[in-house]
């Protein structure tokens, strides 16, 4: 069996000096029926590994269970990944940033105050080490000297911007050994000398994050990492969006330029990202650096091959460079094409307030978001009020839609610093709340969601609210729309469900077009394509050609503002948005 080692200058297959040329690629964001498409796309642009993060929230949303079927199925990836002749990089944190919701850990682990997160806290290490054992058991009979792909495992995730407990690094990398994992171990921080030095350990690996003046980045590295390969384990092509800002995006030639000075200088690397994808429902993160910024649904990320699966300059450039260090195949994909065109009538209607999908309980206290389980997407809450005056919270995590008996007073939006709303008269007050992120970085990580409060009207306590999740499970939601039975071509006042159908000669990707909606969710054939939001950048959902079949399909938005057309469009190209404002 092929043998994968660390030598006193390079990477060692076999005992001979291997550079890894990687992209990133996370199966999780990706459907899994397109995996292979665009694992083919990465060998045609010349890379020879592939690398993924596994995020512990997806596969385990409740404690002890590990789900592996669908999209979750990483031993298939895996197995994909060697059917192409390519070598594989797994990253399972169990922290992993990623733009994704809490970074990847999951919410009953985050939700119990009593654990300390990224420590040795034995609490949490237990948990962590149920996780990791069942990670590893994918992964270790697919390691490179079992005959599989997996060439590098890390530990954790750019810890050193986040810690400095070296005995919880140690306890990492004794379950990884105890599981059976006998591939090189690395861990990956900004080149930072500070950063380097918390984040690592002697006997670990040491790579580098970052997106620009390599020279100088990978000497920092080198003084940190003084033998052995040196290598950008993230080398940030380009960059994900968050909502209200530009569609980010880094010139072709700039990124190609640093690519090539790299590998020149005999450096590995790992292209983060190759093939973006899509933060498909609600698994988005968010950043809180003082201001909360919530993660957009594409995470095209400017990456070599869109987030349709196309190939881009940045693809071409990047692959006349790899052909000066590595073989690069002959065939070559195609371009994009246009998508089908089509306008769908979404004529059947049901109101948010007029169904029953709101799983609420009483609380004599504000309860957030936890004390019902957490649920990612929206929650609700009421109470009544004896008289009108100035409602606040503590915090509202994060947009929180105010009704007064069913008529709209307004919104409290977090990344506006919100916090308090002028309430007219007595009544029932009833606010939908969207959880737009988790934050993944920093130390607001893992914090709950919903209504914080105290909450006080006028000053004083409100007490006896109604509150619990919004339950968008697609057969609840079908059925709310069903039971209604209301059908209309008016305008759609949201909140409210909108449905329509539409058809199709064959499978084919999809665009559907937003920018004339306000914000919500828009399903497909039940498949949760994730946010639309008029703050933008991005202007179109992706529909992967796997969602769709030849014949009739379904159309669902959750429009949360209004629809001033009760029509909906599949457009011929995606629209990421602009990319200044």
């Amino acid at each position: 069996m092929p043998s994968f080692t660390i030598g006193e200058t390079d990477f060692l297959l076999d005992g001979a000096p291997f550079q890894v040329i990687s992209g990133a690629m996370h199966y999780f964001r990706v459907h899994p029926d397109q995996w292979a498409d665009r694992i083919r796309k990465a060998r045609m642009m010349g890379l020879n590994t592939i690398e993924t993060y596994v995020p512990w929230n997806e596969h385990s949303p409740e404690r002890g269970a590990f789900r592996t079927s669908g999209g979750l199925d990483l031993a298939r990836f895996l197995d994909l990944v060697h059917e192409a002749g390519m070598f594989a990089i797994v990253r399972p944190g169990p922290y992993i940033c990623a733009e994704w919701h809490d970074g990847g850990l999951p919410g009953w682990l985050t939700a119990d105050p009593s654990v300390t997160l990224r420590s040795s806290d034995p609490a949490y290490l237990d948990a962590v080490g149920e996780y990791l054992d069942a990670v590893y058991d994918v992964v270790r009979t697919r390691q490179v000297h079992e005959g599989g792909p997996v060439v590098l495992v890390q530990i954790e995730n750019e810890y050193g911007a986040y810690g400095d407990d070296a005995d919880y690094l140690r306890a990492l990398v004794e379950r990884t050994r105890d599981a059976g994992i006998g591939v090189p171990l690395t861990t990956v921080d900004q080149p930072l000398d500070g950063m380097l030095a918390r984040g690592g350990l002697d006997e670990l690996h040491r790579t580098g994050s970052f997106g620009s003046r390599a020279s100088e980045r990978l000497a920092t590295l080198r003084r940190h990492q003084p033998t052995g390969p040196l290598m950008c384990s993230e080398f940030w092509c380009g960059w994900f969006d968050s909502w209200g800002e530009p569609h980010h995006t880094t010139p072709a030639a700039d990124s190609a330029a640093e690519l090539d000075t790299m590998l020149a200088a005999g450096a590995s690397v790992n292209i983060y990202m190759f093939h973006g994808g899509t933060n498909f429902g609600f698994t988005s993160g968010a950043n809180d650096k003082g201001i909360y910024r919530p993660i957009a649904t594409s995470y095209d990320y400017d990456a070599p091959l869109a987030e349709d699966g196309t190939p881009t300059e940045k693809y071409w450039r990047f692959r006349e460079v790899i052909a000066k260090y590595a073989p690069v195949p002959d065939e070559a994909p195609a371009e994009r094409t246009d998508a089908p065109v089509i306008d769908i009538a979404l004529d059947r209607r049901a109101a948010v307030g007029d169904t029953d999908l709101v799983c609420d309980a009483t609380y004599e206290g504000l309860p957030d978001a936890s004390a019902f389980g957490a649920p990612r997407g929206f929650s609700h809450y009421a109470v009544d009020v004896d008289h009108g005056g100035l409602l606040a919270f503590s915090e509202v995590r994060d947009r929180a839609h105010v009704f007064l008996d069913g008529a709209r007073v307004g919104t409290i939006d977090r990344e506006h610093g919100e916090r308090v709303i002028a309430v007219p008269r007595a009544g029932r007050l009833s606010l939908l709340v969207e959880h737009l992120g988790g934050v993944n970085y920093g130390p607001r990580l893992g914090e709950a969601k919903g209504l914080i409060g105290p909450a006080t009207l006028d000053g004083r306590l409100l007490e006896g609210w109604r509150a619990g999740g919004l339950d968008l499970g697609i057969d609840r939601v079908r059925s709310a729309i069903a039971a209604a039975d209301h059908r209309s071509s008016a305008p759609v006042v949201g909140p409210a469900f909108a449905a329509g159908t539409f058809h199709l000669d064959a499978p084919s990707d999809l665009h559907l077009d937003t920018r004339a909606w306000g914000a919500g969710v828009a399903w497909v054939n039940g498949f949760n394509l994730g946010r639309h939001w008029s703050r933008g950048p991005q202007r179109t959902l992706y529909v992967p050609a796997p969602l769709v079949r030849a014949g009739e399909n379904e159309l669902i938005v959750l429009e949360l503002s209004g629809l001033v057309s009760a029509t909906a469009r599949f457009t011929d190209r995606p629209d990421l948005g602009p990319t200044e404002v």
